[in-house]
């Protein structure tokens, strides 16, 4: 049986969600009012505008993204049918295929940036402090780097 979590630790559990679930709220509905984009949609486009030639496998772009596949087939077919990116065949394999940001994308991108960059200061950084933030940075690098390498795996007990 799985041992409860210390009242010190389920009140930080619950902080997280409900505080995450809030904060991730106000940045897509900020973000939409803005730009029209959706969180999903913004970055996918932050995504390609830094890929080399502003194109990523779709594989890569759903890992990146932690999309299943038929997730991010559902994403970039949305977005291709507003202009923001195109669907082509990867150069060196055929049977791949890979996002490409069109000048479209780019555009709602560059004009979505300012917009959504303010509502992150407002909602988040602007709150913390330089300690709290590499502590941030500590804590989710490391969680997000240990989920990486265990997608799938049955978690760990202690």
């Amino acid at each position: 049986m799985t041992e409860s979590l210390s009242e010190v630790r389920l009140v930080a559990w619950r902080a997280y969600i409900e505080a995450s679930q809030r904060l991730f709220t106000r940045l897509e509905d900020d973000l939409r009012a803005a730009s029209e984009l959706s969180f999903a949609d913004y970055h996918v486009l932050v995504l390609l505008a830094e890929a080399p030639g502003q194109r990523l496998r779709m594989g890569e772009l759903a890992g990146r993204l932690v999309f299943s596949p038929s997730r991010l087939t559902y994403q970039v077919s949305s977005m291709q049918r507003r202009g923001l990116v195109t669907r082509q065949p990867c150069p060196d394999d055929g049977r791949g295929s890979e996002a490409v940001l069109t000048a479209a994308g780019l555009l709602a991108l560059r004009e979505a940036a300012p917009h959504h960059l303010r509502s992150v200061r407002t909602h988040l950084m602007d709150d913390l402090d330089d300690a709290e933030i590499t502590c941030l940075t500590t804590v989710f690098t490391r969680l997000g780097q240990r989920l990486q390498g265990t997608a799938g795996a049955a978690p760990r007990e202690s």
